[in-house]
């Protein structure tokens, strides 16, 4: 049984690493298909956006095939989409097949994440750790993907999509080796929907609103923002997302195991307030080393701000109010990068990315709202503890 388990959470790791690959490719891809397209600033945006759509459907999808389908075969139909997706940014440049294929990648990216969530918190002793390794193996694949597609780009932007492809194809292989249940049982329950009455709720589906929005507008613009911008060389642009993303590989795992937060809701403050800061100096960075330097910063900010928030949720962390709260959320991811597209088509690409600045400033307002409920709950909390005394003396005095 502890082989079996062993062998089910290394899938989930060995996944998610594939995974980390062809979902943060994406932003890298879409600047190089647009250098060899010349389609507009608006499409480079709503192709982002459409990735982001597929993302958000993937979490209804994984919720419902299951039941149908069994677990296994609705994992392999869904998680194709890299394969399929890359494939065809590889064969053509129509633009209508081009938002299909994006589409397509959102899906298997987001089915990808809930499938490995699957296997290593079910599978795992310790499941923190456990979650934690995981989201390391993606952010190992995504500190890789920009010296991958870099080396093929060189050859051909086809060759490039088409090793995500073949990547995609890897994935998919393990999933298929990898043994698992049948048709997940419908467990009839009553639901607990009171967290939909808690402001607690509603204050941090914004601030992930906002994290979602600021932090996929990055990771999908930013390459094209400094190829634009002349302030990093087109082809050292591409490792810009090797930068980020080991900034929060960094972050997340000091905060894990080295420096645990003991005031969470006041460090989301912190974070909030930092990363817009970096965020504002590095759209006025006019250097390579200083926009390097720049966008490490804001990624390491901005790294331990969404499951901090998750965490946040404390008792109201359920299977339905996450359906809620991190769709919801997904959205900003969907909504912002469509946004900088159709700026910059008006106003030029830093007009467009300065707008990013608005959900980072969203990110300030929300977290210190949230800190200070939390203040007042505690303060309520409180006084009804200093109430009980009080309450047994009398009754004890009744009697």
């Amino acid at each position: 049984m502890n082989e079996q388990k062993t062998r089910l959470r290394n899938a989930g790791f060995v996944t998610f690493f594939f995974s980390g690959i062809c979902a943060i490719s994406s932003g890298v891809v879409v600047s190089l298909l647009q250098e060899q397209y010349g389609f507009a600033y608006g499409m480079t945006g709503t192709l982002l956006s459409l990735m982001s759509i597929g993302n958000l459907l993937a979490g209804f999808l994984t919720g419902v095939l299951p039941g149908v389908l069994g677990l296994k075969p609705s994992i392999l139909l869904l998680t194709i989409g890299y394969t399929v997706g890359y494939g065809i940014m590889g064969f053509t440049g129509a633009e209508v097949l081009l938002a299909a294929a994006f589409f397509l990648v959102g899906v298997a990216k987001g089915s990808a994440m809930n499938a490995c969530t699957i296997l290593v918190s079910d599978n795992s002793a310790d499941r923190t750790r456990g979650m934690n390794l995981m989201h390391s193996c993606y952010a190992c694949g995504a500190l890789l993907c920009p010296f991958l597609i870099a080396a093929a780009a060189r050859v051909s932007t086809a060759l490039a999509v088409f090793l995500l492809a073949a990547l995609g194809v890897v994935l998919w292989l393990v999933y298929w080796k990898t043994p698992m249940e049948g048709k997940v049982k419908d467990r009839k329950a009553a639901i607990d929907w009171s967290f939909l009455r808690s402001g607690r709720f509603w204050l941090l589906t914004g601030l992930l609103f906002c994290q979602n929005a600021a932090e996929q507008s990055v990771t999908g613009w930013m390459v094209t923002y400094f190829k634009g911008s002349g302030i990093i060389a087109g082809t050292l642009a591409a490792y810009t997302v090797t930068v980020m993303w080991g900034a929060t590989l960094v972050a997340r795992l000091l905060i894990a195991f080295v420096f645990p937060f003991k005031s969470p809701r006041k460090a989301m403050v912190v974070m909030a307030v930092t990363c817009t800061l970096f965020y504002v100096l590095l759209m006025r960075a006019d250097s390579q080393p200083a926009a390097i330097l720049l966008l490490f910063a804001f990624a390491f900010a901005m790294a331990g701000m969404n499951p901090t928030a998750v965490a946040s949720a404390g008792r109201m962390t359920s299977v339905t109010s996450m359906g809620i709260m991190l769709p919801a959320a997904s959205s900003g991811a969907i909504l912002m990068p469509w946004v900088i597209g159709r700026v910059a088509e008006r106003a030029g690409l830093a007009a467009g990315m300065a707008m990013n600045i608005v959900p980072c400033v969203g990110l300030i307002i929300f977290s210190v709202l949230v800190e200070r409920l939390s203040e007042q709950e505690y303060e309520k909390r409180l006084t009804r503890l200093r109430q009980l005394p009080e309450q047994m003396l009398h009754e004890t005095t009744d009697l």
